[in-house]
């Protein structure tokens, strides 16, 4: 029954709108202008701050496993699938906290996103054998949005099922890199995360509507200026890790992450840019070996 409210509620909302405009037809377009207005500033202003080179964009738009629709939170972006109960893609900004930021406190629960059409709850997880990782991480959204940065990390819409030695080990120990190392180091980076299927479709045993991935993939960009271009790091991690295995094992291609997802990003680089730099893999300047095999907090 939950799934059907959304519908209804638009239907009420076009049903008023058509009893409006037959008798007020000037009032129906102050409305419409709003409306109008509110999608421009969201498409043209409020999205593209949260990106960088543009949206991912699915490279075959008949594939339906690839159709997401956005959704804007305070800090990060992300393409949700409700057909398959996860984010395809998370983006968000990476800056080195400012020193002394105090830590808040984690929320006991997630919450259901109201903008989701499958209702993906937090029971949706209780006894799965999964944990609730996250992609917009908690700890760099609190220490740099906020408690309001904080609090839409724990949405489920960016949410996705991870096996416990993944999202508290290799996944945790990838997380304190990028902003205790990698934010450090180039100041501002550019991040897009996000799940990978593949193989046979296979679903959370305690609510069908969130599909299982089969492994995880995290993309670092540093912001390009006049005299220095920009530099990508990408890292494909199965479900299937011990946790103790160094962060260099899972070094790919940015080409190799959009074959296995189906999903272009940075699509708006030049391609004499982008060509280069999503078929490259170059530690060196990432200074990775340094900090693959830190030990995890857990």
């Amino acid at each position: 029954m939950r799934k059907k409210q959304p519908l209804l509620n638009w239907l009420k909302l076009l049903s008023a709108l058509f009893r409006i405009g037959r008798s007020h037809s000037l009032l129906l377009l102050i409305i419409l202008a709003f409306g109008l207005g509110g999608y421009a500033y969201e498409v043209k202003i409020a999205r593209p701050a949260l990106l960088y080179q543009g949206a991912p964009q699915s490279i075959t738009a008949k594939n339906f496993d690839t159709w997401f629709r956005i959704l804007r939170n305070h800090g990060f972006i992300l393409g949700y699938s409700d057909l398959r109960g996860n984010p395809l893609w998370v983006e968000y900004a990476l800056t080195a906290p400012i020193e002394n930021t105090p830590s808040l406190k984690r929320p006991s629960r997630f919450e259901t996103d109201g903008r989701s059409i499958n209702r993906v709850s937090h029971d949706s997880y209780k006894q799965s054998g999964y944990d609730r990782g996250h992609m917009a991480p908690n700890y760099a959204m609190s220490q740099l949005y906020g408690k309001e940065g904080q609090a839409d990390s724990f949405l489920m819409t960016n949410i996705t099922p991870q096996k416990s030695k993944l999202n508290q080990k290799v996944w945790q120990r990838l997380e304190e890199v990028e902003i205790k190392y990698f934010a450090k180091t180039f100041g501002k980076l550019w991040v897009v995360t996000g799940p990978v299927f593949s193989g046979k479709v296979e679903r959370l045993t305690s609510d069908w509507t969130v599909e299982i991935p089969t492994a995880f993939y995290k993309i670092y960009m540093s912001e390009a200026s006049p005299n220095k271009p920009s530099i990508a790091l990408a890292f494909l991690i199965p479900q299937t890790v011990n946790g103790k295995e160094p962060l260099a094992q899972f070094v790919t291609s940015i080409d190799n992450i959009e074959a296995q997802t189906g999903i272009d990003f940075f699509a708006e680089l030049d391609d004499r840019v982008e060509a280069p730099l999503e078929a490259a893999i170059d530690l060196l300047p990432w200074n990775l070996q340094a900090v693959s095999k830190l030990p995890s907090r857990y």
